[in-house]
């Protein structure tokens, strides 16, 4: 097996005694850092380097820190103008899993770079820690690479912000094969609800 495997069989035992101790070291240590930070070369090299990470000019690496937990509705008091169907306020979840809202907060901070893809790192009670792989467009190293320059492409800015990176896809539902898929088809399940609603009609019939 190579460097790599052995990589790979670690982080797959978690509840093993070396991962432990290093998981509770490290998650100490982002605690006293910023809630995105840039970081030098990846923590997981077996992981970033699967995920389309290259250790040359034009990638960077965001440690992002997102808080563990439910959403609270944001309302005054904790009052809802509304009907009593729309009247919870605390046992509500957020549609979007954590991993895509890391890749946002990181696009953010970045706004000049690209979001590829992002991976977990680690976590504590409070914190979800994940590594995000940025692309820099406007590197001449990265435009003169065949496979990668197609992020260079203008339709691939704030790609995080739109669902089309592997987390967004994954909370849009989109990683269903087969039968259980049709109801995606075109898109997403609204795309799929208006196509077989809709009525058309050729013109000249």
């Amino acid at each position: 097996m190579g460097a790599y495997k052995y990589l790979e069989e670690i982080w797959r035992k978690k509840q093993s005694d070396a991962l432990r101790f290093l998981l509770r070291v490290r998650a100490w240590e982002y605690r006293q850092g910023k809630k995105v930070q840039k970081v030098s070369r990846p923590t997981r090299t077996d992981k970033a380097h699967k995920l389309g990470y290259k250790a040359k000019q034009g990638y960077t690496v965001l440690r992002v820190a997102v808080r563990r937990g439910g959403r609270k509705r944001p309302n005054s008091k904790g009052i809802v103008f509304g009907k009593p169907k729309n009247q919870g306020i605390n046992q509500l979840k957020f549609a979007r899993n954590l991993r895509s809202v890391a890749e946002e907060r990181a696009g953010r901070h970045a706004m000049n770079l690209r979001v590829l893809n992002s991976y977990w790192i680690n976590q504590d009670a409070t914190y979800k820690y994940f590594e995000v792989i940025l692309v820099d467009p406007s590197h001449v190293a990265i435009r003169n690479d065949p496979r990668i320059n197609w992020i260079v492409n203008p339709v691939h800015k704030h790609r995080e912000r739109r669902g089309l990176t592997s987390a967004g896809k994954h909370h849009r539902g989109l990683r269903v094969k087969g039968h259980r898929a049709n109801n995606t088809i075109g898109g997403s399940h609204r795309a799929a609800w208006k196509r077989r609603n809709t009525k058309t009609m050729r013109r000249y019939r």
